[in-house]
């Protein structure tokens, strides 16, 4: 086995930290893209209802906004020997295995099956993004999380890409099992940055038995949670990204029923929205940095609201404004999107103690995911009660309203532990 000190360090150098969670976060985009853009879509097309569609990426979802609940074995089973790495290690292999049924059984309809392995895949994966964020807390600076956050969400892109959007489309010569089969391999591929080009942070390390005291992970949670500021960021996470969320969760049906096949659907996700979200998320990192982590937060919010109460009034006036002003609308909030996402995950980190860094960012993190769980299964409920236009401007409306709490982020002040 390579000494640890002679092995090559990704973290030790800006590129090198892009490089690596840009990666880790591809590795986390693929199968999420399968499971969020593509399965919809497919699911779609094959005539099953709206709101039963939403209710099964719902309930997926919420395993990642519940995360928080065992994101603490990350912070507490640490030691100079078990760190980050390994756990990064350990969930990305189980998040191959997870998914192996499907390979060997295609999926063939019937939900229940489905659901069942992908509960068990959406574990191992939320899990890994703990531990991946707990590895960015503890070895970025935070004039480069913008950045860096910026990169991690290109990765992520990439991998929704190709199995969210192109996977749909090239399905028809490969398959589904054969898209399954690269699924799997690029999860475990990146592996090998973990294992063979990364060191331990130092703020990540501790000595045996210091590290995994329950009781100073209990005293620091106490600490973190006792501060107003922490409420406000919980409150704006589940608010904040109400609009974006409930567009982005029927994005692909609504496509479908404006006419477009399932195909030109899978090309709109794996184009334009992966450009236009991953120029976003750059353009974004780089801007909030320098503007601001939460005054930017602040003007994306207002700008998606915006957005989502356009995309409903082009789909009012379908015959009016056509197909393309839906599609160019849909583009633009994604652009938009990609910017928010960096900027409020950069403002997270900020308010993260890193010796919580799995812990209190998952609690950040799973309410965030907690808001795409609701917007996603209320949602489609009020699409069939209301259509699209009136159930995407309440939640345009919802999202402007959470702008009041970031006032609260920036008034209040973090105290250490």
């Amino acid at each position: 086995m390579m000494p640890d000190k002679l092995r090559l360090n990704l973290l030790e150098s800006r590129r090198g930290r892009k490089l690596l969670f840009t990666a880790l976060y591809l590795s986390e985009g693929a199968p999420i893209g399968y499971i969020w853009w593509a399965l919809p879509t497919m699911l779609r097309s094959a005539g099953v209802p709206v709101d039963r569609i939403t209710v099964t990426t719902a309930s997926l979802t919420l395993v990642w906004a519940l995360k928080f609940l065992w994101a603490p074995l990350v912070d507490v089973v640490r030691s100079s020997r078990w760190g980050l790495r390994h756990w990064i290690m350990l969930t990305q292999t189980c998040m191959g295995l997870a998914l192996l049924p499907l390979i060997v059984t295609p999926f063939d309809g019937r939900l229940g099956l489905l659901t069942t392995i992908l509960f068990i895949h959406a574990f191992f994966a939320s899990t890994q993004d703990a531990s991946v964020d707990a590895l960015c807390i503890a070895s970025t600076a935070g004039e480069e999380r913008g950045g860096i956050n910026g990169w991690m969400q290109l990765g992520m892109l990439l991998g929704r890409a190709a199995f969210g959007g192109l996977a749909l489309y090239v399905q028809q010569w490969i398959g589904q099992r054969g898209a399954l089969i690269c699924l799997v391999c690029v999860i475990w591929s990146t592996t090998l940055l973990v294992r063979f080009m990364t060191r331990e942070p130092p703020m990540a390390i501790a000595p045996d038995g210091q590290q995994s005291s329950l009781r100073d992970l209990t005293a620091r949670l106490r600490n973190a949670f006792g501060q107003p500021v922490t409420w406000f960021a919980v409150g704006f996470a589940l608010l904040g990204g109400a609009a974006f969320e409930a567009a982005g969760a029927v994005a692909g049906p609504m496509l479908i029923d404006c006419g477009l096949a399932p195909d030109r659907v899978g090309l709109f996700f794996a184009l334009p929205v992966v450009l236009g979200t991953g120029l976003g998320a750059l353009a974004g990192g780089t801007i909030s940095d320098r503007l601001g982590h939460t005054r930017a937060v602040a003007w994306l919010t207002g700008a998606l609201a915006m957005v989502v109460a356009a995309v409903a009034g082009a789909y009012a006036g379908l015959a009016t404004f056509g197909v393309p002003t839906v599609i160019a609308l849909l583009s633009m909030l994604y652009v938009l999107f990609g910017a928010f996402s960096v900027s409020s995950y950069a403002m997270f980190m900020d308010l993260t103690d890193p010796r919580l860094g799995a812990t209190q960012f998952s609690a950040f993190m799973g309410a965030t995911n907690l808001c795409e769980v609701w917007a996603t299964f209320a949602v489609g409920k009020l699409i069939v009660q209301s259509g699209y236009g009136p159930a995407l401007l309440t939640f345009a409306a919802v999202s402007c309203a959470s702008v009041l709490l970031l006032r609260g982020i920036r008034a209040a002040r973090v105290v250490p532990a």
